[in-house]
């Protein structure tokens, strides 16, 4: 049942969302469009430290076997964070 919403309407009167939506899940959706940053990988500078794969709010370093690949552009969206811990420069960031 769905209500009306106005001034007279209190919380209680609502539906709850959860009833409605189910929960979603962020790797079903491509979210990499949003940037306007990108980062670079810069493979010869890189020491396998993995500091950036951690700090990776949109988990886009893929590390396999203890080495990192390159980013997942699908799902970065260009926060830089990943660079900010590079102790070795092996990541920069390029207008998209």
């Amino acid at each position: 049942m769905s209500v009306k919403i106005n001034e007279k309407v209190t919380w209680r009167d609502i539906t709850p969302g959860g009833t409605i939506y189910d929960a979603g899940n962020s790797s079903e959706f491509k979210t990499g469009d949003w940037r306007v940053l990108k980062p670079v990988f810069v493979e010869e500078k890189c020491k396998q430290c993995l500091l950036c794969a951690p700090v990776c709010p949109d988990s886009a370093v893929p590390v396999e076997n203890k080495v990192r690949g390159e980013f997942d552009y699908d799902h970065c969206k260009g926060c830089g964070i990943c660079m900010k811990v590079c102790p070795f420069d092996a990541i920069q960031m390029v207008s998209e």
